[in-house]
C-alpha cells in the first residue's frame, strides 16, 4: 500500500541490511584461508596494518582500524600468545601501549600475501565497479567516523 507509514521499516528499505549482509559474507569467505593462518578475521585485519606500519601504539592502530581499545587490549593480547607482536609500554609515556610486529608475525605475512587476489575470484565486479564500491564505502565510513 502507497504512502505506508511502516515502508521505512521493510528490510529491503534498509542500506544497513545489505551491508551487513555483503560483510558477513565476504568475511565468511576469508574464512577457509585464515583458518590456515590461525587467526580470525579481526586477527588478520590488525596484521595487515602492523605488516605496513611495524610498531603502533594501540590508540594509531585503533584509528586505522575504527575499533577501539576494549576491542583492541584482548585481540592484541591474543596475537603476543600467538608470538606475532609484543607489547610494551612507551618509555616516554606510560600510558601509551607500544605494539610491535615480531619476526614470526612478519613471516607470517608471505603466507597471506595471496588471500586478497583469491578473495577478488569470488567477487563477480568489474574493475571500475569494485573502485567504485570501494570509494563509496570509505567515502560512509568518513562520514560517519
Amino acid at each position: 500500500m502507497p504512502g505506508d507509514k511502516y515502508e521505512s521499516l521493510k528490510l529491503e528499505n534498509q542500506l544497513c541490511f545489505p551491508l551487513y549482509a555483503a560483510a558477513r559474507e565476504v568475511v565468511r569467505r576469508y574464512t577457509p584461508y585464515l583458518n590456515e593462518l590461525g587467526l580470525t578475521y579481526t586477527q588478520y585485519v590488525t596484521m595487515m596494518v602492523m605488516w605496513e606500519h611495524k610498531s603502533l601504539t594501540v590508540k594509531a592502530a585503533g584509528d586505522l582500524l575504527h575499533l577501539d581499545s576494549g576491542t583492541l587490549t584482548p585481540l592484541f593480547k591474543k596475537l603476543e600468545e600467538k608470538g606475532l607482536v609484543t607489547r610494551v609500554r612507551s618509555q616516554t609515556d606510560e600510558r601509551n601501549l607500544i605494539v610491535t610486529v615480531t619476526e614470526a608475525g612478519e613471516a607470517l605475512k608471505d603466507r597471506a600475501v595471496d588471500i586478497p587476489a583469491k578473495l577478488g575470484t569470488c567477487i563477480d565486479l568489474s574493475q571500475d565497479e569494485l573502485f567504485q564500491l570501494y570509494m563509496l564505502l570509505y567515502k560512509l565510513l568518513n562520514d560517519l567516523s
